[in-house]
């Protein structure tokens, strides 16, 4: 049932979120030459943190269909009368919604590496980064599109709650992509933190729309 759910997430992602999300991605590290200048050097300076911000904001495209779709439909309550309990819901979620989006992300690292000038080891660190980062992305995705879920304006609102939790893996990978070293070990903790509470946020979330 979980391998099935896992795998339902990832054909949804596949058919259009994830894409969008990458192309947005693409946009945004694009957009971010006109906003500093073409100045290579200080392309080289804040290219990798412009990837995170990329990033960043590529994970809040698809908040609203994670969560609300399946609640709208019944889907978790027929889930939950099969005996599948809600962390393990908010788990298979997590791992489908970042198979889904994750992989193409990295991939779309080259172009973006490409648009904004960063050399070859930079691209290298970020891309171990966003590897390391992007599963917590995911996480805080699903989680926040689970307290949003049913409320008016929920993409608005799960913009307001993710920014503000993602500010320490931000910061984290963003210096363990300009430096590596130490920030790789804090980022990956911040990552592990969040991947583990997340299906418990969101499994409590779920029980909490249904009273």
């Amino acid at each position: 049932m979980i391998a099935a759910l896992m795998l339902r997430e990832v054909r949804r992602g596949l058919t259009g979120s994830a894409w969008l999300a990458v192309a947005f991605f693409l946009i945004v590290a694009a957009l971010i030459p006109f906003a500093v200048g073409a100045d290579a050097a200080l392309l080289g300076r804040v290219g990798h943190g412009g990837l995170w911000i990329a990033a960043l904001t590529a994970a809040l495209l698809p908040v609203e269909r994670l969560i609300e779709p399946d609640r709208a439909d019944g889907v978790l309550d027929q889930l939950a009368l099969r005996g599948v309990a809600e962390e393990a819901i908010g788990a298979a979620k997590i791992v489908g919604h970042w198979v889904a989006f994750g992989p193409l992300l990295l991939l779309a690292t080259l172009p973006a590496a490409l648009l904004l000038g960063l050399d070859a080891p930079t691209l290298g660190r970020s891309l171990v980064a966003l590897a390391i980062g992007t599963p917590a992305l995911a996480a805080l995705a699903v989680a926040v599109a689970a307290l949003t879920a049913g409320l008016a304006r929920a993409g608005a609102l799960a913009g307001l709650l993710l920014l503000p939790l993602s500010v320490p893996l931000l910061i984290f990978g963003a210096a363990a992509s300009g430096a590596g070293g130490s920030a790789f070990a804090l980022e990956g903790a911040v990552s592990l933190l969040l991947v583990a509470g997340a299906p418990f946020v969101t499994g409590a979330a779920i029980r909490a729309a249904r009273t």
